[in-house]
């Protein structure tokens, strides 16, 4: 296998990065390339310029801001794993980052790579999805901010334009005690999930469910946030939570058929991921509160 001809560019500074993507036609951005590389060499892909952004400064690590977490777009998954800010304020995307690839794909891959390729299966633009995150992107002509619920544009399409490119991703996370849970199936572990799901839940002083988020991936082109469900769960008391209005949800997606897993299949493992995702998030609820 061999990458088709390119020129190669590596910018150093954020000024030199969006003059080349001003500037520069069919040019494809450099993160990990734990997606791109493969593509460039089973000929998915024919740019006519790689812009290799692994010496920009700037664009990694994780910090907080007042109570936000903010994630540069070159920030390695490893170095993800490992950030006790990230472990403490967002378990939820700690969890999912344990089924992300290998060691040695975390160790190169970053979040922002996985967030502009957007594959359907991908954990990290779930994530994003699941915390109603912010994505800073910059260019030539700018700075914008583009929230999550539009970032997804369609299949491996994020809301990115050619001359943009992705700064960081600002998280809000929810209050110490809130209860979480993730689950997905793989064929084996590192494998691409064939489906997953996050859940979060928030109580009232009552015991009973203020705020609901839950995201299904891999089922639909794009990760599903089931708003009507969510609003369902409010109100219920945590300790006896229904599940019932999210399990229909999940069975009532749209769900993709291809060669490896039909619709079907899709739509039963959408049930069984959230009844798991979501009963750890009311276990860890109820275990917070008492």
């Amino acid at each position: 296998m061999k990458a088709p001809p390119f020129a190669y560019h590596r910018p150093t500074t954020r000024e030199e990065l969006a003059g080349l993507l001003a500037s520069l036609d069919n040019a494809k951005v450099l993160a990990g390339g734990q997606s791109l590389m493969p593509m460039l060499n089973l000929r998915l892909l024919f740019p006519d310029h790689l812009i290799d952004i692994n010496r920009v400064e700037g664009l990694a690590g994780v910090r907080r801001e007042g109570d936000a977490v903010v994630i540069g777009a070159m920030t390695r998954q490893s170095d993800l794993l490992a950030s006790p800010i990230v472990r403490e304020r967002l378990p939820a995307l700690a969890e999912a980052l344990v089924h992300v690839g290998h060691m040695q794909t975390r160790s190169r891959g970053t979040i922002g790579g996985s967030c502009c390729h957007l594959d359907p299966s991908a954990e990290q633009p779930a994530m994003a999805v699941l915390h109603d995150a912010i994505f800073e992107v910059a260019g030539a002509r700018g700075r914008r901010t583009v929230p999550a619920a539009d970032w997804c544009a369609g299949m491996l399409q994020s809301a990115l334009e050619d001359d943009e490119y992705l700064e960081a991703i600002r998280f809000e996370p929810w209050r110490p005690g809130s209860g979480y849970g993730f689950a997905e199936y793989a064929r084996r572990h590192g494998d691409f999930a064939i489906v997953g799901c996050g859940a979060l839940l928030d109580t009232d002083a009552a015991g009973r469910i203020a705020r609901a988020a839950v995201v299904i991936f891999g089922v639909e082109p794009s990760p599903v946030r089931l708003a009507a469900a969510e609003a369902a769960l409010v109100g219920q008391p945590a300790e006896a939570l229904d599940p019932a209005p999210v399990l229909a949800a999940a069975e009532a997606l749209d769900a993709m058929d291809d060669i490896h897993v039909t619709a079907a299949y899709r739509r039963r493992l959408a049930v069984a991921m959230a009844k798991r995702a979501l009963g750890d998030a009311a276990r860890r609820l109820t275990k917070d509160r008492t």
